[in-house]
């Protein structure tokens, strides 16, 4: 099996920044994934806070594997559309000169009906962000979880551009009951970047939940051979979202892909 490299979402520590760091470094991942909010905001972090962030990470031995871009809305409401194009534009730009070149976001679902207007607002949208990215040498890897990897493949064969592709996280698609080895598959070359992220089925009448990863209904050795035939060369970033001790669990997590991994 092809050795993939292991991150962690700093966000899952729960730590500020600095400290985050030093225990990511200390769990020897080789890279993290950051959110461009706060002091890492595109708005506030000039050149000289790019070039401090950037020794930051190199002090520690990390690397950037992308920047999370959370949006209050998707990118199917047009309410305050432009402002949140210009943002997306920014961490797009920011994260081209941090290094990754990835910048992950919640787009919106794909909506069901072709003619909801909805379809034609994220078209629009992807389309503007699409053609930024083309420009300026970054990707915007779209969050999985809300739709069948097949009906987002569909969807983003629409758009010439190689400046999308997708953030494949197999909890949220297994939490909307998406078969997410099924979703691999579709979605190929399209993955640019990946979380370890895992869900349970609590009971019969009651939707998945996020667990502890290595704890969850995920086959993980399945779901790294499905990685592997597609080729997969990113990174598995682990995220935990919930949870009383994510520090502590954010370390098992990292252990465990270590022993399927090798």
């Amino acid at each position: 099996m092809n050795r993939l490299e292991i991150g962690i979402r700093l966000e899952s520590l729960g730590l500020p920044l600095r400290r985050a760091l030093a225990e990511a470094a200390r769990l020897k991942v080789s890279g993290v994934q950051v959110d461009a909010i706060g002091d890492l905001s595109p708005d506030v972090l000039g050149e000289t806070g790019r070039r401090e962030f950037r020794r930051l990470l190199r002090t520690h031995n990390l690397e950037l594997t992308a920047l999370g871009c959370p949006l209050r809305r998707g990118l199917d409401v047009v309410e305050n559309q432009q402002p949140r194009l210009e943002h997306v534009q920014k961490v797009m730009s920011l994260s081209y000169d941090l290094g990754p070149r990835i910048v992950v976001v919640a787009a919106g679902a794909v909506p069901d009906e072709k003619n909801d207007p909805r379809v034609d607002v994220l078209t629009e949208s992807l389309q503007t962000l699409a053609r930024h990215g083309d420009r300026i040498g970054a990707t915007l890897a779209l969050e999985t979880g809300l739709e069948d990897g097949s009906v987002l493949a569909a969807f983003l064969d629409r758009f010439d551009s190689g400046s999308l592709g997708v953030n494949l996280d197999p909890a949220n698609l297994l939490m909307h009951e998406i078969d997410p080895y099924a979703a691999v598959r579709a979605l190929g070359r399209r993955i640019v970047h990946a979380h370890a992220k895992d869900a349970r089925q609590v009971s019969a009448n009651r939707s998945a939940q996020e667990v502890p990863l290595g704890h969850g209904d995920i086959d993980w050795m399945k779901f790294l051979s499905v990685l592997e035939e597609i080729e997969y060369r990113g990174r598995l970033v682990v995220e935990r979202e919930t949870g009383d001790d994510r520090l502590v669990e954010v370390a098992a997590g990292v252990a465990f892909l270590r022993r399927l991994i090798g």
